[in-house]
């Protein structure tokens, strides 16, 4: 099942251990099919597990995958497009949000090329508390890998002018 393209979905974001980690208000699906959703947020309400609310400041273009263990936000500044990667489980929708497991690493890509791994501490520490099997390890840091040649090679997510042509049918869309 996937969600209906020109619809909002919420987006939810889950621990290992079952607790809600985060979760976006709603999300308008701009692609939907059985490899992957195309979600654009844009000024979106989001609310951490701690309760603290904010606004997404800017808009961003989401792919979520069903059969790879990573999600990619790119979100459009005026200073160029900065990438958020999520090692993730793959995503599952249920009729009204698209849901997936954070396992905590992610990288941030800066426009000048930059990558950067953060939360190296947080898995670990998270690994041993919600006993993470050894087998769950391999497949993220596999995926990791996959996920960094995909940047390398600016295939996919990782394409400026795809994403700017994204959100601009977005806005088109909403026009109509």
């Amino acid at each position: 099942m996937f969600p209906e393209e020109n619809t909002y979905v919420n987006i939810i974001s889950y621990k290992h251990d079952g607790h809600i980690r985060r979760s976006w208000d709603q999300g308008f699906v701009l692609e939907a099919n059985e490899n992957r959703f195309i979600i654009v947020t844009n000024k979106t309400w989001v609310e951490d597990d701690d309760g603290h609310k904010w606004y997404t400041r800017e808009p961003a273009i989401c792919y979520f995958y069903s059969d790879r263990w990573y999600n990619v936000i790119a979100m459009l500044r005026e200073t160029g497009t900065y990438y958020y990667c999520n090692i993730a489980s793959p995503v599952l929708y249920d009729g009204k949000a698209v849901k997936y497991i954070d396992y905590d690493f992610d990288y941030k890509i800066f426009p000048d090329g930059t990558v950067m791994l953060l939360d190296e501490n947080e898995y670990a520490i998270n690994r041993k508390k919600m006993n993470y099997p050894e087998e769950l390890d391999g497949i993220l840091h596999k995926h990791m890998e996959k996920l960094l040649e995909l940047y390398r090679e600016r295939k996919e997510c990782f394409s400026h002018l795809d994403n700017e042509e994204r959100f601009r049918q977005y806005l088109e869309k909403l026009s109509k």
